[in-house]
């Protein structure tokens, strides 16, 4: 059993605010990754479209594919409408042999407008959640007909926010449907995160490990401030760097035999936190939470 070790672009290439970092190159971001010692990158996009054109990229920059972000629609398509507009990012997965694709419904989410709270993200019914992972279900057996698994990823300012949401999505859903367990986002959101881990560990194929300032998070909440403002103010760091057990996280990975992806990311302005310094901090955190509690990196 190991994992392996990979990291977001976002530290250097921030696709939904580009101005915060537009001193950074991504081929900037994939050369001091690889120097640090991560082995692998989700995709960002800023990276080549086409299948041949990001394997020369990656394979240049000495990295893998350890996965990337899938904008769902499911809420206003039908699952067939959903398997033919995720199709061909499931193909070039499949192609460049990532572990999974890290899907998120994005109709109706509010993390990309910076002019709404956080705290008005959208919400559905228990029953609404059953029958949205259903059809999600669907999708995601399709995905892995395909050869791709399919990890959902609870994120802040969607449906899926709270430990409540991950809940009633993991009971409504299949085991087709697996979890992009994300430490920082479950924290943000008000959740437990050992309980959840704890709940879910069946289901996780895929996790981010992502650390939060709790006094921003706090801020962010009383002040009715935006996700995006969440992230320039610096709500998110790396391991190392904010308040959450890495080793806690590290231990139970541990015992449910995990041999995946464990990826940093962590979106927060370059001028206060640079990317390599904190990303060579987050590297070096997880690596020493792996050999305390016996986890082979690879």
């Amino acid at each position: 059993m190991s994992v392996r070790i990979g990291i977001s672009p976002i530290a250097w290439q921030n696709d939904d605010l580009p101005d915060l970092t537009k001193a950074y190159t991504m081929e900037q971001a994939l050369r001091e990754s690889r120097e640090i010692g991560y082995t692998g990158v989700e995709r960002g996009q800023r990276m080549p479209k086409d299948t041949k054109g990001l394997r020369a990229y990656l394979d240049d920059a000495g990295l893998a594919l350890c996965g990337g972000w899938c904008s769902g629609n499911l809420l206003n398509n039908s699952v067939a409408q959903e398997c033919k507009a995720i199709a061909a990012q499931v193909k070039q997965f499949v192609d460049l042999g990532a572990p999974c694709i890290v899907y998120a419904e994005c109709s109706n989410t509010i993390q990309g407008d910076i002019g709404t709270p956080v705290n008005k993200r959208p919400t559905l019914s228990r029953d609404d959640m059953k029958a949205y992972g259903a059809k999600l279900t669907e999708v995601a057996k399709w995905s892995a007909d395909q050869g791709m698994p399919m990890a959902y990823h609870h994120h802040m300012g969607s449906i899926v926010e709270a430990e409540a949401d991950v809940d009633a999505l993991m009971d409504g859903s299949g085991d087709a449907l697996h979890l992009c367990f994300d430490t920082g986002h479950l924290l943000f959101g008000g959740g437990d995160v050992m309980a959840t881990m704890n709940r879910w560990g069946h289901r996780i194929h895929h996790v981010h490990y992502k650390d939060i300032r709790p006094e921003v998070v706090k801020d962010v909440r009383k002040n009715d401030r935006s996700f995006l403002d969440a992230v320039i103010a610096g709500a998110f760091t790396v391991p190392g760097d904010g308040c959450i057990d890495f080793g806690a996280v590290s231990k139970v990975l541990k015992s449910l035999n995990y041999n995946g992806w464990i990826v940093v990311e962590a979106e927060q302005d370059p001028a206060k936190a640079p990317p390599y310094e904190y990303s060579k901090l987050g590297f070096e955190t997880i690596i020493g939470h792996c050999q305390e509690v016996g986890l082979t990196v690879s």
